[in-house]
């Protein structure tokens, strides 16, 4: 998504009435592609040995494309025509298909069946079957998936987590939120002011771990093939520094914003998926309280997120998931930036909550497998946005591994300190989802424990990073920028709250290749941070407000802090 096409969602509330005719996803499949995770067979019936070996190598590099994850379409051709198969071979063909999965260690969970009835006689029919594949990675406990919650404040996002994560539907008074608040004052006002998290597993077959007999995160991960985190952002504008680096620090694969039926469009539900859109995080939206209006009022409530979606400041193909087709065929569709699924449901009868879970259990990693072992083989860098003081432990410091990987008893630098040094540090333990771990990989959020560091000499925004990398601090970064929202025009000395990562601080605009930018402009700038060097990396997104400003932009040019004192 370029950065115009972002303007729209920051600027006034006036409503664009332009908009595209929505285009229905297609009933036929796309011809099969090489790479990527999804394989097309048309029959698999009495293979030789020698084929199935061939099989079974296949579909371990399908596997590896979706991160533990591939789909099998049976009775269909390469071309995505839908031959079909009889009875008898459809049976052997999954039976082939089981002893594959065996082989590798995989399970197999039957997503849907197409009946199709031959062109000369009605009276036959044939069938065809998608069937997930999976498989959690060798060097994985899990398959791990991160998910931002957006949406206005009072609109239910914490009641459909608790709902989710918890199995047991709300009284209509917010019961089921209530294990997702941190502190006090949140139980009190029922609103959320920080960043929560929660947990939703599913084991091989599609089922929901958290609703068995175990309940606490340890069972959970250790039963789970596949994991989603829930991030719980806060709805409240004058939480929205709070929400910004959630979406910035956390990095997730998929962002859900959640709208109330009966409210619809307010508060800060534009500007939430605004900030999705230019981090290009992928979106999908889940209106509840649908048993709270009447059908005109949610029909409104519909059109109204249609008009959004379809407008050039966004671009989407809404597509509104009324069974277990639509859920399937969204989800492994939403990766492509090209259409936003639209679930109705209710936390208080469990409207299509079914169709919400199916969809999350079918979403694949966005990552490209070479993209992630590339990153996985680079010099660690950890990027730190919590910090805890355990006792008997020390220090320990949570975040997002960007790059590398790292080991209890590693030595990493820590920095960039207020006068832009770094100092060497020893990992003492490593954690992830609260279970010890021997390894953990770019892309993984994770506790490392610091041995001999006191609290106070850490802080957020700070790194772990190899003693090979180059240890650089900045003050001054060059960033090409681009407005998004500003009442006049911005000029040199101009100050805004920088969002780059886990990095959240005042920076002070030093010099423009212009006189002034406005809305809808770009330009090259170069920014100094006020109070203490960061460390960026070039490439890196960033977002900046003030108040009702708005912006975005890509880092393009460091600094190093030796070079503006010396």
């Amino acid at each position: 998504m370029t950065m115009e096409h972002l303007v729209g969602m920051f600027g006034p509330d006036e409503q664009d009435d332009q908009s595209e005719e929505m285009d229905e996803l297609p009933s036929a499949l796309p011809p099969e592609e090489e790479e990527g995770n999804i394989e097309y067979k048309l029959k698999l019936v009495n293979p030789s040995e020698f084929r199935v070996e061939h099989l079974v190598t296949q579909m371990k590099w399908r596997l590896e494309e979706g991160h533990g994850e591939a789909i099998y379409e049976i009775g269909v051709e390469d071309s995505g025509f839908l031959a079909g198969l009889s009875d008898e071979e459809l049976d052997a063909s999954l039976s082939t298909l089981r002893k594959m999965a065996d082989r590798l260690g995989a399970s197999l969970e039957i997503l849907r069946e197409k009946v199709i009835e031959d062109d000369i006689d009605s009276s036959i029919t044939r069938r065809a079957l998608e069937v997930l594949v999976r498989k959690v990675p060798d060097d994985q406990q899990f398959i791990d998936l991160k998910l931002a919650v957006l949406g206005n404040v009072d609109v239910g996002k914490s009641t459909l987590l608790g709902v989710l994560t918890q199995g047991e539907l709300d009284n209509g008074r917010g019961r089921a939120r209530l294990n997702l608040f941190r502190h006090l004052h949140e139980i009190q006002s029922g609103r959320t002011s920080s960043i929560s998290y929660e947990i939703l597993g599913f084991d091989g077959s599609g089922q929901v771990v958290n609703y068995s007999a175990c309940r606490s995160v340890e069972e959970i991960c250790e039963k789970s093939s596949k994991l989603i985190t829930l991030i719980d952002l806060a709805g409240h504008h004058k939480y929205l520094k709070t929400t910004i680096f959630g979406l910035t620090g956390n990095c997730p694969d998929f962002a859900m914003l959640v709208v109330s039926a009966n409210n619809g469009i307010v508060g800060t539900t534009k500007e939430h998926l605004g900030y999705a859109l230019a981090l290009d995080v992928p979106v999908f939206v889940v209106v509840t309280k649908v048993d709270m209006c009447r059908l005109a009022v949610l029909e409104r409530t519909l059109s109204q997120l249609e008009q959004i979606l379809k407008s050039p400041g966004v671009k989407r193909v809404p597509i509104r998931i009324k069974n277990p087709d639509d859920a399937i065929t969204a989800a492994s569709n939403l990766e492509s930036r090209q259409i936003t699924p639209i679930f109705t449901v209710s936390c208080v009868t469990g409207k299509d909550l079914d169709l919400v879970k199916q969809f999350l259990n079918i979403l694949p990693p966005v990552t490209p497998h070479c993209e992630r072992e590339k990153l996985a083989q680079d010099m660690t860098e950890f990027q730190i946005d919590e910090l805890f003081s355990i006792p008997d432990v020390g220090t320990v410091a949570g975040g997002i591994i960007q790059r590398g990987s790292i080991r209890e008893g590693d030595q990493l630098m820590l920095g960039p300190s207020d006068d832009g040094s770094y100092r060497k540090v020893k990992v003492k333990t490593v954690h992830r989802n609260r279970l010890p771990c021997r390894l953990i990989q770019a892309g993984q959020a994770a506790c490392v424990a610091l041995q001999d560091i006191e609290r106070e000499a850490v802080r957020k925004g700070m790194v772990l990073v190899s003693p090979q990398s180059p240890l650089y601090s900045c003050l001054r970064f060059e960033a090409d920028v681009y407005v998004l929202f500003h009442n006049k025009s911005i000029t040199v000395g101009f100050q805004t709250t920088i969002h780059i990562g886990t990095v959240c601080q005042t920076a002070v605009i030093r010099d423009i290749d212009r006189h002034h930018i406005r809305t809808n402009e770009k330009a090259k700038v170069t920014f100094e941070f006020k109070f203490k060097p960061e460390h960026l990396r070039v490439g890196s997104r960033l977002l900046f407000r003030d108040g009702k400003s708005k912006g975005m932009g890509e880092v393009t040019k460091i600094i190093p802090y030796d070079d503006v004192y010396r």
